[in-house]
């Protein structure tokens, strides 16, 4: 069968865009994977609204990718980190991908503003495809993308 002829209603792409594909959404990853927990600091680094960073990390925590703590400094009240959940942590090779396209397609002349190396050794990281058999640095041409099972109980409807 078809790729068109199954249904993407049910697509895990779709519902992820959902819950993190809106562009501020995806810079608290990224300062989140880099160690930010604090509103305040969310606020001066990714450079938005109080009210829309307020709204974002709702959601990010309302969908378990980000839990809060309390905290209080000497003198002031309690406050609230977030901190990346287990489900939050599995998005960083997301936004190590995202980075990575960025660096290759969209990175300022002078070159990235950032680099992620590998702690042991030093050397860049890069993302890579792998197969449930070991088998990686996998590109598009070694992959077949077929319908899931979901797909398979719900085909699309045909236009006749």
């Amino acid at each position: 069968m078809e790729w068109l002829e199954f249904s993407t209603d049910n697509c895990s792409v779709r519902r992820t865009v959902a819950l993190v594909g809106e562009k501020w959404s995806l810079l608290i990853l990224r300062d989140a994977v880099n160690g930010i927990r604090r509103f305040d600091h969310f606020h001066r680094h990714v450079g938005l609204s109080e009210a829309v960073l307020a709204d974002r990390l709702r959601k990010l925590v309302a969908a378990g990718i980000l839990v809060t703590t309390p905290y209080r400094d000497p003198g002031n009240r309690t406050r609230h980190e977030y901190r990346l959940t287990a489900k939050g942590w599995d998005l960083w090779p997301v936004v190590v991908a995202l980075m990575e396209w960025g660096d290759k397609h969209a990175a300022d002349p002078e070159g990235p503003a950032m680099a992620i190396r590998h702690t042991g050794c030093g050397a860049p990281v890069h993302l890579s495809a792998t197969c449930g058999d070991g088998h990686d640095a996998l590109t598009p041409r070694d992959i077949t993308a077929a319908p899931g099972p979901a797909a398979l109980r719900n085909p699309a409807r045909r236009e006749v």
